[in-house]
């Protein structure tokens, strides 16, 4: 059994540091000027998600060497529900006609997930000595927080599992923009997506409105990424109701961005490369596993279906709710696509996880 791993969250509860106080605002601010300066080169760069993908990059960097970054829970709350109203805007109603094909997606995507995970489990079982319990909750593509939990209430070790998810989803990130990037030659910058220029005042409230009900209604449901989740299903209704035809401006959401990349790489603050370069070197290999499963499935649906193959590949690739659909924002591709995918497989997983877990965990090594 491995030695507990400078990962957090301990005990699978989030840092608390709800009102930013000296000692947390200079590590905050300086995550913020090292992630703005990231968004800027990659912007440069011309990289899809740039603000995003910098932040994640440049922070990520500032982590491993040991600088003293730090993210504001509620900052990044705040800056998630900005996101779930740009891409509940995504909806429209032409996504009626696409149901009956993805019901097929659907399906195809529960096979997907149960082939990576399985994959990913016996991954872990053979290049490390964690126990079942961390090598099982480790390999579920599903939401950091929620695995980390279920997998440390079971007996396992909550910083390796982090660990795991941290870097699945950094390896995600990093890896699909810049796959299109140098194939597809994608140069989306999120500050020249097209935004509606009529916002009025009727506007602004009907966004702020959604952004606010769906907060609420995220945490009084309980979603899994609620923050996110919730203002997204609350903007859509209101957009496919044609309400409002508005998105947040292109700058809030690079901030917004900037908060979410950063978000990623203060994870691994207190993470030494040279103590476990094998528990990252394994981790970042059952992420190129669960990427391989994501291709060759979309593969089959899009041969099943005919659905766009690149929004197929994002809807699969086991990356976070919140990146694998602003990436797909960033790329042009079907959001509403996306978002819904991701979300199927965070409910599959989370309600399947605790009963599956004791039929493999109860069998012999």
């Amino acid at each position: 059994m491995s030695k507990a791993l400078p990962v957090k969250p301990e005990k699978g509860k989030p840092e608390k540091k709800h009102i930013i106080g000296h000692e947390g605002l200079k590590p905050l601010v300086l995550a913020i000027v090292i992630g703005t300066a990231g968004g800027f080169v990659f912007n440069w760069l011309k990289m899809p998600l740039a603000w995003m993908l910098g932040a994640c990059v440049f922070s990520t960097v500032a982590a491993f060497a040991g600088l003293r970054i730090g993210m504001n829970v509620r900052l990044r709350q705040g800056m998630v529900i900005i996101m779930g109203v740009l891409l509940g805007s995504g909806f429209s109603p032409d996504l009626i006609q696409q149901l009956g094909k993805w019901a097929v997606s659907l399906g195809v995507l529960s096979g997907m997930t149960m082939t990576g995970a399985t994959l990913s489990y016996f991954w872990f079982r053979r290049f490390t000595m964690w126990d079942k319990v961390t090598c099982y909750f480790a390999a579920m593509p599903g939401g950091l927080n929620d695995m980390t939990i279920m997998g440390g209430a079971m007996g396992g070790s909550e910083r390796s599992i982090a660990l795991a998810h941290a870097l699945r989803i950094l390896t995600v990130v990093l890896t699909i923009p810049v796959w299109y990037r140098l194939v597809n030659g994608a140069t989306t910058s999120v500050l020249a997506m097209p935004h509606p220029g009529h916002n009025d005042w009727r506007d602004w409230a009907i966004l702020i409105a959604c952004g606010l009900i769906g907060a609420v209604v995220g945490r009084v449901l309980r979603l899994p990424a609620g923050f996110m989740m919730g203002p997204m299903l609350v903007s859509a209704i209101a957009h496919l109701a044609g309400f409002t035809d508005s998105k947040p401006p292109g700058e809030l959401v690079a901030a917004a961005q900037v908060v979410v990349g950063c978000g990623i790489g203060c994870r691994f603050v207190g993470t030494a490369i040279d103590q476990l370069h094998k528990e990252i070197g394994v981790s970042v290999g059952a992420a190129v596993l669960l990427i391989g499963c994501a291709v060759a499935f979309a593969e089959i649906t899009h041969a099943l279906t005919g659905l766009n193959i690149d929004a197929t590949v994002l809807s699969y690739a086991p990356g976070g709710f919140a990146e694998m659909s602003l990436i797909g924002l960033a790329l042009g591709v079907e959001v509403a696509m996306v978002a819904t995918h991701h979300l199927f497989r965070l409910f599959l997983i989370i309600l399947t996880s605790p009963f599956v877990s004791r039929f493999v965990l109860t069998r012999g090594r």
